[in-house]
């Protein structure tokens, strides 16, 4: 599998388009009378600030501190880059928020603290106590990373976690508590090496030694070998506490016999002789980032019988710290609790290692490209598990009400269990699913508008993301003029480069063309026309004839425009089966509107089978399907001979005998508004409708273009379905990250 690239340009512009930065902040009361100014400020504001006055504990239900953690950082440990220093580490503590909102829907703000001096950190950070819920450090230099942790929860009644230390330790932990489950063997039995001994190596020791891991069968190493008991070059008081007595000295000497290598150091640490001398079914947790102590295929040649996990997401068994830092927190926010502890920590741990020997569900198999079972290839689960954000936050949160450190227990656990799932977000699932499909499948996606800047930067995202293999039809002049305007001079020859003047199959493309277009007003003339100038036909003939496994075209020309020409090539008409539906995402919810492409005004038959066109696309980005055919009308009335067809739609389809929930006709609010649904107790939807099928072309368009510009949505579509070959078209206002979304759409063949 390719591993993804990027060039400077790419991540510069990601974080300074559409605005600076990674996050924004938006009310989420209404903000536009007088009134909601008066409640929201002075002097309404007054009462909830009585009430935390005479009970601190109200803080929790009449202001955000509850949801709210601060991450927080000095940048003298900025990822691998060392002390940058304090304003150069914000993009990372900007994204380590939004990884808190995305995966467990934690709001949370980043603080960069100027200052190298552990007291004043400490200072700041307690001073700043009361905003929030949790404190989150991040990027800051050992040993004073151990201090200030320590110090601050002596001092703070909130969680503080050091995720460069701890979260690191949660996962290493749950994927070892799966590997000694296989390989038969116990942690109280078993002999571990530890290299690196930074915040990391030391937390993962401590953990493992608070989960039953002997300490005198526990060696650490760091640059300068094995910590003995009685060194004292390159000591420290951490380091010192896991001295152990032992005659090794060097690396390679404690990895003989050794069950267990954790590394967290640098590439190239461990050698094959190394693995080689190690006990039994050995366990390699090579952690080193981006690139590990040794890879897996190293070990394995030496080796067959190890157990490999990396911190790399090309590889099997990820150790990624997002499995656990936010949903340990979620579950410590719901319990107001004052303190992330061992206990807390353990639960996370041993939730994970249980969630990886369940049954993976389909969707899960399906974003990951494979079939997933708990085994020597998986014993730790993917980030992609929508179980995660219900399974392991009550578990840590069972935890800290059993230790004592919770301020309000939870009192209804499975009632717990439905709110956060209530939580998840299935937009970004659904993305992140199609992309990791993508990368599986490793398409030749055809990008048919060469000419247009947007969509070679689309293309050589595509391709350096490790999606597939991009073809640019287009003229190579122009193609390598609009890249070196782009600053991506050097992409020119990654790619494909194509046109009719460079390929050798243009008189087949020519002769295909002309069989089906003689009896409808072409001539030889205009089939060479076609074929050798226009960029969607030369496309979809190349697709038409296997040379590309699908094909990306729109940006450039109206989508009805691009579909009459598709429709040469292929049969993609309104009664060929084809059919537009277009993804419409917006605040955790994801919406498909169709038909947004072909049909102008379809009949009552046209609308079952667009349904079931939709019903297809909602299965294939991992959705269950329950279609409403919408009006402005619901079950009869008002009575309109406009809506009839969508009364009489729904007859259609059951006729059919199709599988999946459908009903109508109905309003729009009746569709998606479980509490407008409750009027209607008879509906034969369990819940909202994902698929929308709306009377006609017009009104659908209208509807998607509405949510758009008025809403902030993000539109993912028209996605054509129905048609022979993958093929998808874009809009004419399509981003880079839009055309992208589409060619991965093609390669994983939705519709």
């Amino acid at each position: 599998m390719a591993k993804p690239r990027f060039t400077r340009e790419d991540a510069l512009a990601f974080h300074m388009e559409p605005s600076p930065g990674k996050w924004e902040v938006s009310a989420t009361v209404p903000m536009t009378t007088q009134r909601d100014l008066s409640l929201a400020y002075s002097p309404g504001v007054a009462i909830p600030c009585e009430e935390i006055a005479a009970n601190p504990e109200a803080a929790y239900d009449y202001t955000n501190k509850g949801n709210l953690v601060a991450v927080i950082s000095n940048g003298t440990a900025v990822l691998g880059l060392g002390n940058l220093g304090a304003l150069a580490s914000k993009p990372v503590m900007e994204g380590k928020s939004v990884l808190f909102k995305r995966f467990a829907d934690i709001n949370s703000i980043d603080l960069e603290l100027d200052t190298e001096d552990p007291d004043a950190f400490c200072e700041a950070v307690r001073l700043m106590g009361p905003s929030f819920g949790g404190i989150n450090l991040e990027d800051i230099k050992a040993p004073e990373c151990f201090i200030i942790e320590q110090r601050l929860k002596e001092e703070m009644d909130i969680p503080v976690f050091h995720d460069d230390q701890h979260g690191t330790a949660v996962i290493c932990a749950a994927g070892l508590i799966n590997a000694l489950h296989l390989s038969g063997k116990k942690i109280e039995d078993v002999r571990i090496v530890l290299n690196g001994a930074g915040a990391a190596g030391i937390a993962c020791l401590e953990l493992l030694k608070s989960m039953g891991a002997q300490p005198q069968n526990c060696i650490m190493c760091d640059t300068k070998g094995v910590i003995w008991q009685g060194r004292t070059e390159g000591m420290n008081q951490w380091k010192s506490a896991h001295a152990v007595v032992t005659e090794a000295r060097s690396l390679s000497d404690a990895m003989k016999g050794a069950d267990v290598f954790l590394g967290v150091s640098a590439k190239g640490a461990v050698t094959k002789e190394m693995v080689a001398s190690m006990a039994p079914d050995p366990v390699i947790f090579a952690m080193a980032n981006p690139d590990p102590e040794i890879t897996p295929e190293e070990a394995h040649e030496v080796r067959p019988d190890a157990i490999v996990a990396t911190g790399r997401s090309d590889y099997p068994n990820q150790v990624n710290n997002v499995l656990g830092f936010p949903y340990l927190f979620r579950g410590a926010l719901d319990i107001h609790a004052r303190a992330i502890n061992d206990d807390m920590k353990i639960a996370c741990a041993q939730a994970l290692a249980a969630l990886a020997r369940e049954d993976v569900p389909d969707q899960v198999a399906l974003a990951y490209g494979r079939n997933l079972t708990f085994g020597r290839d998986y014993i730790i689960p993917t980030p992609f598990d929508p179980r995660l954000i219900h399974k392991i936050p009550p578990a840590v949160a069972r935890a800290g009400m059993a230790t004592g450190v919770a301020r309000r227990p939870i009192e209804d656990m499975e009632a717990y269990e439905q709110a956060l799932m209530a939580r998840m977000d299935p937009t970004a699932s659904v993305l992140r699913g199609l992309y990791a499909r993508a990368r599986a499948a490793q398409a030749k996606i055809i990008f048919a508008e060469g000419d247009d800047p947007r969509v070679l930067r689309a293309a050589v995202a595509f391709q350096r993301s490790g999606l597939g293999r991009a073809v640019v039809v287009g003229r190579q002049a122009d193609v390598e003029e609009k890249l070196g305007a782009a600053g991506l001079g050097d992409a020119l020859g990654e790619l494909e480069i194509t046109n009719a003047a460079r390929t050798e199959h243009f008189e087949t493309y020519k002769g295909f063309l002309y069989d089906r277009l003689q009896r409808k007003g072409f001539d030889a003339q205009d089939i060479h026309r076609l074929a050798a100038r226009d960029r969607h036909v030369f496309a979809a003939l190349m697709l038409a004839h296997g040379h590309g496994d699908g094909m990306v075209t729109g940006a450039t020309r109206k989508s009805a425009h691009v579909l009459e020409l598709i429709n040469h090539v292929f049969d993609a008409g309104p009664h060929d089966g084809a059919v537009g539906v277009s993804a419409v995402m917006h605040k955790g919810r994801i919406v498909l509107i169709a038909d947004t492409l072909v049909h102008e005004w379809p009949e009552e038959e046209d609308l079952a089978d667009i349904a079931e066109r939709g019903a297809a696309v909602a299965r294939h980005l991992g959705l269950v399907p329950r279609v409403a055919f919408v009006s402005f009308s619901t079950f009869g009335y008002p009575v309109s001979e406009r809506s009839a067809k969508m009364h009489r739609a729904p007859v259609v389809l059951e006729g059919r005998g199709v599988d999946f929930e459908f009903e109508g006709e109905m309003a729009v609010d009746v569709a998606l508004n479980a509490r407008s649904a409750e009027n209607y107790p008879f509906s034969r939807l369990t819940g909202p409708a994902n698929v929308l099928v709306v009377p006609a072309r017009h009104s659908a368009s209208i509807s998607v273009k509405l949510m758009q510009e008025m809403a902030g949505a993000t539109v993912i579509g028209p996605i054509l379905t129905g048609v022979d070959r993958p093929i998808q078209i874009c809009s004419t206002v399509s981003t880079v990250n839009d055309i992208m979304n589409m060619a991965v759409m093609a390669a994983v063949k939705v519709g």
